[in-house]
């Protein structure tokens, strides 16, 4: 299976990122990827910003295919933007000591679209109910964190596309 980082430079070591200067993140602090590539160049675009003189690449990753079964890693898997998977975002991007101890996180990204719903669920305008329903129109597409430098290892590096 590949797996897409998004990024101003190449990343043929991934690391395991902290939570900084208020940095949030759906799934806590770690190293992102996708198995969309698209995703990932959209991530390598939003990091250029407006200059697009900025250097930006994709570095794409082999790991096994059945990687989120591995019986040696702890890993949460969200099939859907269900409330469990509202909860855990929720709580990664507004708890600040809020921590977890899975080695990867497995599930759809809350893009910009998605996190306009969040905000009116945080902001007590609509229930759980009718934000799960909202998040259930948009198409999703996923994202895997790495969490623990075991899951890390798994990450087999296999070459860079300039963005």
């Amino acid at each position: 299976m590949k797996l897409y980082h998004g990024s101003l430079v190449v990343v043929e070591k991934p690391l395991i990122l902290p939570r900084e200067n208020g940095r949030t993140a759906d799934f806590g602090a770690g190293f992102y990827t996708t198995t969309d590539y698209k995703q990932a160049e959209r991530w390598v675009k939003i990091r250029k910003g407006t200059n697009p003189y900025q250097n930006g690449f994709v570095s794409e990753y082999d790991v096994p295919n059945d990687l989120l079964s591995k019986s040696d890693l702890k890993i949460l898997v969200f099939s859907s933007a269900n409330a469990d998977w509202l909860d855990f975002v929720i709580a990664n991007r507004r708890q600040k000591n809020f921590e977890h101890d899975y080695d990867i996180v497995y599930g759809p990204v809350a893009n910009d679209r998605v996190y306009a719903t969040i905000s009116l669920f945080e902001d007590e305008l609509l229930d759980k109910e009718e934000t799960i329903a909202r998040l259930k129109t948009f198409v999703l597409v996923d994202q895997a964190l790495f969490h623990t430098e075991k899951a890390l290892s798994y990450l087999n590096f296999t070459r860079s596309i300039p963005i």
